[in-house]
């Protein structure tokens, strides 16, 4: 094979685009050129691996698969073309012997072109008919070159992964209607037999036990426990951990209901159950505050939250209430909710004049607000007042003081609105990005001039010193090499990691493009990462949501818990057309949690509001949307929310609805946001009526009688009464003692087998649900297995299924109890274990998967 030698890339980065070199990745960001640099750092236990083109789906004249292993991009022939864009195109790579794959980078052609590959994805493994998935992302379109991280480890994370193939699928082009082009491939890794024979070795081992955990899940489900026996006892392989062969024994084998329920109760207080609750979306509650204060904040937007979780305090300052700008300091004290006034007006005790979109912090050391920016009138931006001054107010003493009267005069940022400010506690730095810069007005002006936007700037507050770090991209010495540069923007969130010390930032807008990029930097290493690699509908609000991530647009607000590693994002009032009117465009509110573990986005609700007037929204005292017994904000921009990390509740208050026949209309209402996980007591309780449940129906069957008193005394203590679904599924179980029996339950009704537990989630049997998550994204129809993981209703199951007549199983069934009971047991069973940890249970797939007839 014949390539070009490059340097290798910096492993910056766990998954998205590596940063060839600090440089590189906040020019890659930016959208400007760079060459790579010949002193980077080289892989650790990765070189340059060789490879040849093994297969294809289509090529075009000329551009012929093997010009992907030269790179030269100032030839534009120089690439692989599909000779089509409609799917599957792909290209099949060979290496040399099973490596380790780290990298995989692509070239690009000295300009941004059509036909780069907006969405991909790669697949690997030691054959080329079955690969998995080992990467899924896009690449900009730009010049720049771009390496990604390939999954290199067993999908457990026990083991590597070795690879012979490697398979690239194109899925979109950035023209939608032009072909797909791969000008060069680079593979980064390790072939070394040395190095990858223990690991072929090691994963050939658990190929093998995976195979044995499959033929013992199979054997034990079907009824051939003989085999079970011998197999596990010849191999030495356990199924499962002994401790969930015990709950197999108790519920499947025994029928020992009661004592399948005592162990369940131990396991979750063992917290064996807890790494499933983390993963369950949270409950979100809004409440609204009326507090008891004679004086509280008037109406306003553009205004600034900052929370003093240590002493219980929120701090609101200035704003424009629709009429004029505000320069008043309020202090809320939770634990009493109370209001009280601090300053009028500030700028008599020495602060900051009236402002609103200024950016505001608060030291937890020194217990002092920071307040930088404003937004200006362009009739009043003289030279003279668009200074930028930096004021802190000092919570202790309760007093004003002018940091510094223009901070662009001493390495700060120049007057801006719009930006962000973080701060480092520890090491004592506010961070700034962002913002529009505001000029002095031109009376000779003619036309529009273009915004100037602000870069990243560091304050060191022990040293009352500034620092630009990066440059806005379009910024006068953004072209020079030695200059770092980012593509600023405004309305973007970001919050700081203290402990993983990096900035995080998302969305924004730069002129009329919506920004949707999520990008991480680290504050030591100035290193980039962009989290969400693929934008395929950027540039639309509705394209986010169907991407599972928060629009892009004006009224993002974003917070953060560093215990938990989570991102909060709430989204309001969508951007449409450029129209803040409420009665023309989607209304709607939603709340987002970004998992910083799972590296995943969870919208937690949405809420979408018809069309209000400023009529409406007095009548209704501000409190917006009123589904039944659901009350939360009406959607509005301008707004402010704070997080309070010790109750874990956010705070929202005031903002602009946005209507336009009322333009100067403000809001002033408070509201309290909390989110919950399921706790241990709810999933005990849904399992202890899944168990019940069970129970009950066996006792139907055989004596009617008992099976009532069970229904009215056992089951009833497990719903809750005052949910009218799970009240009226509960009645339809009594339906049950009325079926005929035959022998067979082939006419049995599984729409009232079970009582709703928890609306819209998942079913297991009939009407039954899991009250926290669905179990299982199955949704084969004609899957009759036993051996599925799923629940009855996903997997297609039913009853009829499930009887001596249809299923095959209950023949082979090696038990004196009732077969189609024990059909039940199991599939309880294997419902149950998936809220167990993963390492601790059977394998989630059946050896019947693999069975293609």
């Amino acid at each position: 094979m014949s390539s070009s030698s490059t340097s290798s890339p910096t492993d910056n980065s766990s998954h998205g685009s590596v940063a060839l070199s600090s440089f590189a990745a906040i020019n890659a960001v930016s959208g400007t050129n760079t060459s790579t640099s010949g002193s980077q750092k080289p892989f650790s236990l990765s070189e340059r691996l060789n490879f040849e083109i093994y297969r294809y789906s289509s090529y075009s004249p000329n551009y012929l698969p093997e010009n992907i292993l030269v790179d030269t991009p100032n030839d534009q022939t120089s690439r692989w073309s599909a000779y089509t864009n409609i799917p599957p195109q792909f290209l099949t790579l060979k290496l040399r012997r099973p490596a380790i794959v780290k990298k995989i980078k692509f070239g690009k052609f000295e300009k941004s072109h059509v036909c780069n590959i907006k969405k991909f994805r790669v697949f690997g493994g030691l054959e080329d008919e079955h690969m998995v998935l080992l990467l899924e992302g896009g690449l900009k379109n730009d010049n720049i070159p771009e390496v990604f991280n390939l999954r290199c480890m067993t999908e457990d994370g026990s083991e590597n992964l070795p690879v012979l193939y490697l398979k690239i699928v194109p899925l979109l082009s950035w023209g939608p209607s032009f072909n797909f082009s791969i000008w060069y491939i680079e593979i980064h890794g390790q072939d070394d037999p040395m190095y990858t024979c223990a690991r072929m070795k090691n994963y050939n081992t658990l190929r093998e036990i995976e195979i044995i955990k499959l033929c013992l899940k199979h054997f034990r489900q079907q009824g051939y426990m003989s085999a079970f026996g011998a197999l596990q006892e010849q191999t030495n392989v356990k199924l499962e951990h002994p401790l969930i062969s015990e709950l197999h024994k108790y519920l499947v084998v025994q029928g020992d209901f009661e004592k399948a329920e005592r162990f369940i109760a131990e396991c979750i207080d063992e917290g064996l159950m807890d790494e499933y609750l983390y993963k369950q979306d949270y409950k979100h509650n809004w409440h609204m505050k009326h507090t008891e204060s004679e004086v509280k904040p008037g109406t306003r937007g553009g205004h600034q939250l900052v929370v003093d979780a240590k002493k219980r305090l929120i701090y609101l300052y200035g704003g424009w209430d629709g009429y004029q700008d505000l320069s008043d300091l309020w202090v809320y004290k939770i634990e009493e909710d109370e209001w009280t006034l601090l300053c009028e007006r500030s700028e008599q005790s020495g602060g900051p004049t009236p402002r609103s979109c200024h950016k505001m912090i608060f030291d937890p050391i020194s217990e002092n607000i920071f307040i930088l920016g404003r937004y200006l009138d362009n009739l009043i931006r003289s030279s003279e007042c668009i200074k930028s001054d930096f004021y802190l107010y000092d919570t202790r003493a309760r007093n004003w003081m002018q940091i510094c009267d223009d901070t662009s005069q001493v390495g700060g940022p120049q007057l801006v609105y719009d930006h962000q400010m973080c701060i480092d506690a520890d090491k004592r730095t506010i961070y700034v990005f962002g913002g529009k810069i505001l000029t002095p007005r031109s009376v000779n002006a003619t036309g529009a001039i273009e915004p100037e936007y602000s870069g990243l700037f560091s304050y060191h507050i022990a040293t009352n010193t500034w620092t630009q770090i990066l440059v806005d991209c379009h910024h006068t010495s953004a072209s020079q090499t030695d200059v770092m540069s980012i593509k600023s923007r405004i309305t973007h969130c970001m919050v700081f990691h203290n402990k993983q010390r990096k900035l995080y930032i998302y969305g924004g807008q730069r002129g009329k493009e919506d920004l949707d990029e999520f990008l991480s930097y680290d504050v030591d290493t100035q290193a980039i990462s962009v989290l969400n690699k693929e934008h395929p509908n950027q540039g639309t609000t509705a394209g986010n949501e169907a991407k599972f991530e928060p629009s892009s647009g004006y009224t993002l607000r974003a917070t953060i818990d560093c215990e938990r590693d989570e991102i909060y994002v709430f989204s309001s009032l969508s951007k449409i057309k450029d129209r803040r009117d409420i009665q023309h465009m989607d209304a709607s509110n939603s709340f987002w949690v970004y998992s910083l573990r799972q590296r995943k986005w969870s919208r937690i609700y949405y809420c979408r509001h018809s069309s209000q007037d400023g009529n409406s929204i007095s009548r209704a005292n501000i409190l917006g949307a009123n589904k039944g017994d659901v009350l939360e904000p009406c959607p509005r921009y301008a707004h402010q929310l704070v997080y309070d990390e010790l109750a874990n509740n956010h705070y929202l208050f005031g903002g602009n609805p946005g209507i336009c026949q009322q333009q100067q209309l403000r809001l002033d209402d408070f509201w309290i946001l909390s989110l919950e996980k399921p706790k241990r007591d709810e999933i005990l309780k849904h399992c202890r009526f899944l168990v019940r449940k069970m129970r009950y129906e066996e006792m139907a069957r055989q004596d009617p009688v008992s099976a009532m008193q069970y229904l009215r005394h056992n089951i009833a203590d497990v719903i809750d009464h005052d949910d009218a679904e799970q009240l009226n599924n509960f009645h339809k179980l009594a339906s049950l003692l009325f079926k005929t029996h035959d022998g067979c339950l082939e006419q049995r009704d599984s729409s009232v087998a079970t009582p709703a537990l928890c609306r819209n989630t998942e079913e297991l049997d009939g009407n039954a649900d899991v009250p926290v998550k669905d179990l299982s994204d199955g949704s084969a129809t004609e899957n009759i297995s036993l051996e599925s993981n799923e629940s009855l209703a996903t997997s297609g199951i039913s009853e009829t299924a499930s009887s001596p007549s249809s299923s095959s199983c209950t023949k082979r069934a090696r038990t004196e109890c009732n077969p189609e009971f024990m059909n039940k047991r199991a599939f309880l069973f294997n419902k149950l274990v998936q809220l167990m940890p993963p390492s601790m249970v059977q394998p989630e797939r059946n050896l019947s998967d693999f069975v293609v007839m």
